[in-house]
């Protein structure tokens, strides 16, 4: 869905997943600082929307969700994911209850497949499901804002700032005084830089909770009843998952990133060296400079000196081995 703030001035539309959307409004760093610093805000309004109506709508969600959620109170952000039987990633959702509805933000175009799992799932529950995504937009402010959610909009508050669902009507004139904008480049930077996972870029068809760190903030683990709940259990009692995300500060005389998916060699290996990873998000940060996030081996020896492609890399551990 394109949204109306393309039209702003400076607005280069985003690619890929996140097209719908600016990429960034003319000056990338300057929208980074200003993001940091708690001013302007993300048009964020290409991601699906959900909306769980009905008095079950808690519960049942505990049931499916790895999150414990049946008692979340309104008004309070968490987040979870849905798993396949074998414990592997397959839906990320950001939820917030206003009190009588769950609303959830998921990745773009993820929504429809979502729906449907969650419509197979209601039996004689008292819950009803809709994608909102047609007529409501999400919105990020900064952590430090102090702008103004409008009294129409559902906020979801966290560390990382404010997420608001807002009327797709309201956008426009939200943004004329909301301002400045940043680009979904500016908000994948700081992404980075604060080592959150994102679904599809972090994850493969055989990523697990415990390789990206959402054990905690997405994974509740004094819960079960869940699908793919036997695979955390096991992970978590009996072993070590078999990847660890990292993050990479890159060499910054190379003129190109390395793209999601660029194989990583352990540089002492040379260029005909075994894969031992790769990079699945990589920016440019305003002040960290080229900055990525990657998925390698276990047993990488955490001091190891890395190459991305052609680009030498060193590793901070986010997850440990």
């Amino acid at each position: 869905m394109k949204s109306p703030l393309l039209s702003l001035p400076g607005a280069v539309p985003a690619e890929g997943v996140d097209e719908g959307v600016a990429a960034h409004y003319g000056d990338l760093f300057r929208e980074q600082r200003a993001l940091a610093d708690g001013t302007g805000f993300v048009d964020l309004s290409h991601r699906g929307v959900l909306a769980v109506t009905g008095d079950d709508r808690l519960s049942w969600l505990h049931l499916l969700l790895t999150q414990h959620v049946s008692d979340l109170p309104a008004g309070q952000a968490t987040e979870a994911l849905i798993l396949s039987a074998n414990g592997h990633i397959e839906h990320a959702l950001y939820l917030v209850d206003d009190g009588t509805t769950v609303w959830a933000h998921v990745e773009p175009g993820s929504q429809e497949a979502l729906i449907a799992y969650l419509e197979s799932m209601k039996f004689f529950y008292r819950v009803e499901v809709a994608d909102r995504t047609a007529d409501t937009a999400l919105v990020h402010l900064p952590a430090g804002s102090i702008a103004q959610a409008p009294a129409s909009a559902v906020v979801r508050e966290t560390p990382y700032g404010r997420d608001l669902f807002l009327p797709r009507e309201e956008l426009e004139a939200f943004a004329a005084q909301a301002g400045p904008a940043a680009g979904i480049l500016a908000h994948e930077a700081l992404r980075v830089e604060q080592h959150r996972p994102r679904l599809g870029f972090e994850t493969d068809h055989r990523t697990i909770p415990h390789e990206l760190g959402w054990i905690g903030t997405a994974v509740h683990l004094q819960k079960g009843c869940y699908r793919g709940q036997e695979t955390v259990a096991r992970v978590q009692n009996l072993g070590k998952p078999p990847r660890r995300l990292v993050f990479l500060h890159l060499d910054g005389s190379e003129v190109h990133l390395p793209p999601n998916g660029a194989e990583i060699r352990l540089a002492d290996d040379g260029p005909d060296g075994r894969k031992i990873g790769f990079v699945t998000t990589s920016v440019r940060h305003h002040e960290l400079g080229p900055v990525a996030l990657a998925l390698v081996k276990r047993n990488v020896p955490v001091d190891a000196r890395l190459m991305a492609e052609e680009t030498a890399a060193a590793q901070e551990t986010v997850v440990e081995p």
